[in-house]
């Protein structure tokens, strides 16, 4: 069998799809020989026809073309889905970013001045507003806003901790190694579960610069525990001369025990207990673009607004844009609640999140697919993110098995599928939470199955 040259297959693909240069086709025809020869090897084919052919190039081309980086449906019920994109951003948010992006804007221009301004007064003043802080500076991450805090204000000097709150955070970095390049000297107090206000005290030197609070926002310690709260660090810092610093990690502007939910301790009310510097993620329980806020004293905020580092971890023009339209969302609380995604899906009333279920369970049922059985369930969501870790969120579920596919075989059909379609297993059966579904991912979950029942099931 006579394998066709690259330039030959080039010819091919520039018939099949004109519009494209002639040039565009050399990776996608290597790939195309590649294939063949590797076939004709193993001897799955011994001649070449040209149905066969066309049909190679047209899959070939669609994988080339299709990003890697992808909309996937999260049938996890894990709202804040570290490996799926964490937030999901609203319309809202979404066309400002759109427009900020399309055309020219004036990310770091005066329009009053009519000279070079910066970029940080787009969202300084909503940040005030919302938290009553003196101060505010955002950067590309809450790793990062912890990174730059530390190294202005506490580089080469003692920054005391509770060993309880030395927390591993997202792909295992750690609190202390960022300390470390920070520049900061670790000084742990207490004991993973108890840390007393006198331990703190006890390690205060001449090197002490402050007194740093970590949130354990993605686990807790139950039991037999004691630990500092910010108010009473903060009197003692005030005693010694000191700073106190808070990193909340998943930090949130609404108080979710009035929705019956447990409590998370807010931005808001960690300012108001006195504490020097506030840093917390934008993409978590905010539900915005992924950025790190620092929000504080204003003189604590200036000396990090000029440090060096600054410019390396700063916050590009489409963040800026999200973080602003999501931020101006928050001036009303149900606004906030009604259009950020992450709110709307972990507030959601477990009657909605029912007929969401039984539409999805209809839809499937319609299909015939006798060899699936689907069934409607009450389920258990999370959070995820980080954030409240022992939350736990009634959800319901279209549970789906089969005798004639596992779980995982399903799961990874349902990943194969032109918009990949994430589920968990529970029990031995693979489940469909619908919390964190949007309206249209259930006529995509119906197609999908369809393609299943056309692949699988019709022969």
């Amino acid at each position: 069998m006579r394998i066709p040259s690259v330039n030959e297959l080039k010819e091919k693909f520039h018939q099949l799809f004109p519009s494209y240069p002639l040039s565009y086709f050399t990776f996608p025809a290597r790939k195309v020989a590649q294939i063949i020869r590797e076939r004709w090897q193993k001897g799955e084919i011994s001649e070449l026809s040209e149905p066969f052919l066309e049909s190679l190039i047209r899959k070939t081309f669609e994988d080339y073309e299709t990003p890697h980086l992808k909309r996937v449906i999260n049938a996890t019920g894990i709202v804040i889905h570290t490996n799926l994109g964490r937030a999901p951003l609203s319309e809202k948010v979404l066309s400002e970013i759109i427009t900020i992006g399309k055309y020219y804007s004036n990310l770091e221009y005066d329009l009053k001045e009519g000279k070079r301004g910066s970029r940080y007064v787009h969202v300084e003043e909503l940040l005030k507003e919302i938290t009553s802080a003196e101060g505010a500076l955002v950067v590309n991450n809450n790793a990062a806003a912890v990174l730059i805090s530390l190294n202005t204000l506490a580089f080469e000097k003692e920054v005391i901790v509770s060993r309880g709150e030395l927390i591993e955070i997202g792909g295992s970095f750690r609190i202390p190694e960022v300390m470390k390049w920070a520049g900061s000297i670790l000084k742990e107090v207490g004991t993973t579960n108890k840390t007393h206000l006198y331990d703190y005290e006890r390690a205060i030197s001449d090197k002490t610069a402050l007194f740093l609070k970590v949130h354990k926002s993605n686990y807790e310690i139950v039991g037999f525990t004691e630990e500092v709260s910010a108010e009473e660090l903060v009197n003692l810092a005030k005693r010694y001369n000191l700073l106190v610093m808070e990193d909340l990690g998943s930090g949130c502007f609404i108080d979710f025990s009035k929705y019956g939910l447990k409590k998370e301790p807010t931005v808001q009310e960690t300012l108001k207990a006195g504490v020097d510097l506030v840093t917390f993620s934008g993409d978590k329980l905010l539900g915005g673009p992924q950025a790190g806020i620092i929000l504080g004293k204003r003189e604590l905020i200036e000396k990090i607004r000029k440090n060096p580092l600054n410019r390396a971890i700063r916050i590009d023009k489409l963040t800026l844009a999200g973080l602003e339209a999501t931020l101006r969302l928050y001036r009303d609380e149900n606004l906030a609640i009604k259009y950020i995604p992450v709110l709307s899906f972990i507030l959601a009333p477990k009657e909605k999140l029912k007929k969401k279920a039984q539409k999805l369970y209809r839809l499937l049922k319609g299909l015939n697919l006798n060899e699936i059985e689907f069934k409607i369930v009450e389920t258990i969501g999370k959070t995820g993110g980080g954030a409240l870790p022992t939350l736990e969120l009634p959800s319901y579920s279209v549970i789906a098995y089969s005798s004639k596919l596992s779980p995982s075989q399903l799961q990874k059909y349902l990943r194969a599928h032109k918009i990949p379609i994430i589920t968990r297993i529970e029990e031995d059966k693979m489940v469909l939470d619908v919390r964190c579904l949007f309206d249209e991912d259930l006529e995509e979950i119906k197609r999908a199955f369809q393609n299943l029942k056309n692949e699988y099931f019709s022969r």
